[in-house]
C-alpha cells in the first residue's frame, strides 16, 4: 500500500477518534469547554493533512493476491 494513502487513512481514524471523545467529554462534562475546544482543534489540524493529499490518491488501488 502506498504510504501516503497509509498515512491519510490513519490521520483519518485519528480525526474521528478525537472527535469522537471530544464529543463524549462535552456530554460528561459541559463545564470543560477547553479540552473539547483543544480537541477538536486537533481533529481539525489532523483533518487538514488530508486535504493536502493529492486528489484522487488510492482511488485505483489494485489489490491482488
Amino acid at each position: 500500500m502506498d504510504t501516503a494513502l497509509v498515512g491519510a487513512v490513519m490521520a483519518s481514524k485519528t480525526a474521528q477518534l478525537q472527535t469522537a471523545i471530544a464529543a463524549r467529554i462535552m456530554k460528561m462534562n459541559a463545564g470543560n469547554e477547553q479540552a473539547f475546544v483543544q480537541l477538536i482543534e486537533a481533529a481539525s489540524q489532523n483533518a487538514a493533512k488530508l486535504a493536502n493529499a493529492a486528489s484522487g490518491l488510492g482511488q485505483n488501488l489494485d489489490i491482488q493476491v
